[in-house]
């Protein structure tokens, strides 16, 4: 005579399949085959409400809610054998179980195209079981499902530093708050590489893997004037490095070093420079004030800004939104954030301007034809329309932007391809020095490209750079709509309309007045000496109303502040120019659509007390030395950064600087 355990068992034995292990590696390399191909699958499916109401499991639970004590205990402890034996190995053997990658199947793979991915057998059954074994009402709040991770893309370019142990993945909430003009909140941020952020629900999501790269570049050397004596660099206009240092720091902790350029968070702010006179497209000003943190060294600041035309005397514009809808594009502070910035930037356009859309997801397609820009009504429209999903073909959508650029470009008229991504290219570009060389060849066409950056955890931040200078364009990176309102309100001239090509800065220091000396970024637009004076060289481009700041450290003769012996074989004396000039300042550039350089130069002399302009310029770049961890500052620290900038943020019409100064008070307490 049997019992009801002895039942049971006996339907456990003929209810449970054998386990098939030739069956289980074929489905694995399946499952591992087409995620390779599709990469960006959908997330994991939700569970929900209206989940089946039948099945084995689901009927042995209603089976034990209709038992007495003892049939209820029996079956309890058989129901804990059947998980055992049934759902722990899938669990423990299956990676779309383990590891949250949605398995794509052969037979579905048709509907990836428009966004519907349907997960494999094996998934499907899993999560059955897991929701049948739930118990009864009120169930608990779960936890949300972990999204699909973003593919690790393998780069093969030298010079680029991999950034896997800290990077906000999902900062939806950041983004919204600081739209709606407050500072945003690392409330809900872990910074141990690994942020979750929740859901409506207060459920919080496992964030998406980490695939960040920025420019690898070693910090200036200092130089021994006697040595070399000539500094070359391009200029740089681009700001995305500030925005990035701000979202790390709003996120909950420090930027990695190699995402800190100090030249762009140097030059993200506006400055009161001396307007240009003359024929000349801008005007620089040199001046040599003391360095904050070190009162033996002197800082040469060099000032440069460039005119603002009126809008009726540019010329009519051509923009090609070149804009990523890959699966990555989903979170909050990417694609909805991306519409909302463009949106901005449609009134600041006129009737002569005109607007097309090309997207690129799996394969490139034609969004929008070329439309005027005053018919907002359907580009917003396009806008609205546009949904995530799908791979990254980053090539095959530069290759369509640009071709429609040129069909759109007439007589006296400014084409331009604006690039918004979040900084995935994994399909398409197998070389990405012979991109970098396309989008060089479209640009001596005369179709420029900029790229805009948005969100966190894949940003590739070393591509969007080199894409941007290579297309003599400018890069910036919007992480808020006060930020996209900065990018494409109130500098959109500059960023559209460029008044000055291949701008190129050259010093040279006098060895008898400056023994040693640094330049303070700028290491990603190093030039060698002879490509000042080459005019095949490409270099940095200056936008309407643009402003360029660069800064030099130097070490006059004499000073205690001096870090190198003297050679004891080398000149007693070495003397170049005038005694009492501490060098040279040369400036390059090309008016636009010539190919001829001019040029201007000065003599770079001592006197002149520190204006604000140049005692809160020093402030940033003490700032992001700071950040990079960099030696050449002794004592000097967060809280002389802070005092140094708030006694020169003078009238601040946009609070700029004083988000400055809260970002370095953030940082000072994470340095802790």
């Amino acid at each position: 005579m049997s019992d009801d355990l002895d039942d049971l068992k006996a339907m456990m034995r003929a209810a449970t399949p054998k386990p098939d292990a030739d069956r289980k590696a074929a489905d694995l390399a399946l499952a591992r085959k087409n995620f390779a191909d599709l990469q960006e699958a959908r997330d994991g499916a939700r569970q929900t409400s209206d989940r089946p109401r039948k099945g084995l499991v689901r009927g042995v639970r209603d089976m034990l809610m209709r038992m007495n004590t003892r049939g209820a205990l029996t079956a309890t402890t058989a129901l804990v054998a059947l998980g055992m034996v049934v759902v722990v190995p899938d669990w423990h053997n299956a990676p779309a179980l383990r590891g949250a990658q949605p398995v794509v199947t052969e037979a579905d793979d048709g509907l990836a195209g428009m966004g519907v991915r349907r997960e494999a057998p094996a998934r499907e059954a899993a999560e059955q079981m897991a929701l049948d074994v739930a118990p009864a009402e009120p169930a608990p709040k779960a936890e949300a499902p972990r999204p699909a991770p973003e593919p690790q893309v393998a780069r093969p370019e030298a010079g680029v530093a991999k950034q896997r142990q800290m990077a906000p993945q999902t900062m939806q909430s950041q983004a919204l708050s600081d739209a709606e003009g407050n500072a945003g909140s690392a409330a809900n941020t872990t910074p141990v590489g690994r942020i979750a952020q929740p859901d409506a629900d207060g459920v919080a999501a496992l964030p998406e893997s980490d695939t960040e790269a920025f420019p690898e570049a070693e910090p200036n050397a200092l130089k021994i004037t006697s040595e070399e004596p000539v500094s070359t660099f391009s200029i740089d206009v681009d700001t995305a490095s500030y925005g990035t240092v701000r979202s790390s720091l709003r996120a909950g902790f420090l930027p990695p070093k190699e995402a800190v350029r100090i030249e762009e968070m140097v030059n993200y702010f506006p400055y009161e420079y001396a307007a240009p006179e003359g024929d000349a497209p801008f005007e620089p000003t040199v001046s040599v004030t003391d360095a904050p943190w070190n009162p033996d060294t002197q800082l040469v600041h060099i000032a440069i800004q460039g005119e603002v035309p009126r809008v009726a005397d540019r010329p009519p514009l051509n923009l090609v939104f070149l804009i990523d809808t890959s699966g990555s594009m989903q979170a909050a502070n990417k694609l909805p954030l991306l519409k909302q910035s463009l949106a901005l930037m449609l009134p600041q356009l006129t009737e002569r301007d005109s607007v097309a859309i090309v997207t690129y997801a799996g394969s490139a397609g034609q969004a929008l034809a070329p439309t005027p820009a005053t018919e907002r009504e359907t580009i917003l429209g396009a806008l609205d329309r546009l949904e995530a999903g799908g791979s990254t073909a980053g090539q095959a959508g530069l290759e369509q932007a640009y071709a429609l650029a040129e069909e759109m470009g007439g007589d006296g008229e400014v084409s331009r391809v604006i690039l918004a991504t979040d900084g995935v290219f994994n399909v398409g570009i197998s070389d990405p020095e012979a991109l970098k060389d396309y989008i060089a060849e479209q640009r001596e066409s005369g179709t420029y490209l900029s790229v805009m950056g948005f969100g966190r955890g894949n940003l590739d931040d070393a591509t969007m750079q080199a894409l941007a200078q290579n297309g003599n364009g400018q890069a910036a990176y919007i992480d808020t709509l006060s930020e996209a309102q900065k990018v494409m309100v109130d500098q959109v001239s500059g960023a559209l309309y460029s008044i000055a090509d291949d701008v190129k800065i050259q010093v040279e220091f006098n060895p008898a007045a400056v023994v040693e000396y640094r330049l303070i970024g700028y290491e990603t637009r190093a030039l060698r000496r002879e490509d000042f004076n080459n005019d095949r060289v490409d270099a940095g481009d200056i936008g309407a109303g643009h402003q360029v700041t660069a800064l030099y450290e130097i070490t006059p003769v004499g000073s205690p502040a001096q870090m190198s012996d003297p050679l004891r074989y080398g000149a007693a004396e070495a003397v170049s120019g005038e005694a009492e000039e501490l060098g040279y300042f040369k400036l390059r550039y090309k008016n636009p659509g010539e190919d001829e350089s001019r040029l201007i130069e000065q003599p770079i002399v001592e006197g002149g007390e520190a204006g604000a302009e140049a005692r809160f310029a020093a402030a940033i770049a003490g700032f992001g030395q700071l950040l990079r961890g960099e030696t050449y500052l002794g004592d000097w620290g967060y809280a002389d950064a802070i005092a140094l900038a708030n006694g020169a943020k003078g009238e601040d019409p946009f609070g700029y600087r004083a988000e400055a100064v809260q970002l370095m008070r953030l940082a000072e307490s994470l340095s802790r």
